[in-house]
């Protein structure tokens, strides 16, 4: 059997218990070693054979998941495999060669951020939606999805793999509608023990990366999320009836 399994955003307790117990029974692991801490490792067997798939090609990758039919194989990725985890390929190699699977979630690196700064992204009256995307590069994205496109939505916005191209990050949020005034935050490396956190705003996304240096490993937040506030939620006024509880009428 294969499992999947999402290592979280970086901290070793920040695995889920399902997926540390896999770690600490698997016969093979194949993490993904240009993201995943270690130290997530130091639970393995001492007979566990180990990859690295920073340096392997998906063929590669497979014929290791091949080699070890019938044994745990754990492939291990960064935050959760289902965003930017190049996972359902895998998947669909592992069904052609009738290989069993599962897959085990993990915290993503959208929530470590929001964790890190003690944000919420859904906040009353100020957004209810949540866009995780990235920038184009190498790989492209539809045009439909363009970060300009998806700015005009206005939501709260989670950009991936894109802390490398701040400057185009910047003149694409501008252009889709986000003031230069909004609210950002740059989040490295969120969980690890050197983590770093760089506030700013969209105006100033570009210039405040590069005064930390910061090029890769890192989330961008933004929206007016970032800076509280807005109306309190309903579900704990007093006055709002749920299924649970009476309410008294009487607004806050």
């Amino acid at each position: 059997m294969v499992h999947f399994v999402g290592a979280g955003p970086g901290a070793p307790d920040l695995i889920t218990l399902r997926g540390a117990e896999l770690l600490r029974q698997a016969d093979v692991i194949i993490y993904a070693g240009s993201l995943v801490n270690p130290a997530l490792l130091k639970v393995a067997r001492k007979d566990c054979r180990i990859y690295n798939s920073a340096e392997m090609t998906l063929e590669q990758i497979i014929a290791v998941m091949e080699e070890n039919r019938g044994k745990d194989v754990v492939r291990l990725h960064t935050g959760d495999p289902c965003l930017y985890g190049a996972v359902r390929e895998q998947m669909d190699a592992l069904d052609h060669l009738d290989i069993p699977w599962d897959d085990t979630p993990g915290v993503s690196s959208f929530c470590g951020a929001a964790a890190a700064l003690g944000a919420e992204y859904t906040l009353p009256d100020i957004s209810q939606t949540v866009i995780i995307t990235r920038m184009a590069g190498r790989t492209p994205v539809p045009e439909s999805e363009s970060l300009k496109n998806l700015a005009q939505h206005g939501a709260s916005m989670a950009v991936f793999l894109s802390a490398g191209m701040l400057d185009e990050v910047q003149e694409a949020l501008l252009q889709g509608g986000y003031g230069a005034d909004v609210p950002a935050a740059i989040v490295y490396k969120a969980s690890w023990p050197d983590e770093r956190i760089v506030r700013c705003t969209v105006g100033t996304l570009a210039q405040s990366g590069r005064a930390a240096d910061i090029r890769k490993t890192a989330i961008i937040l933004v929206g007016g999320f970032l800076s509280g506030g807005g109306e309190r939620s309903k579900l704990y006024d007093p006055a709002f009836t749920t299924e649970f509880r009476e309410g008294n009428g009487l607004c806050v």
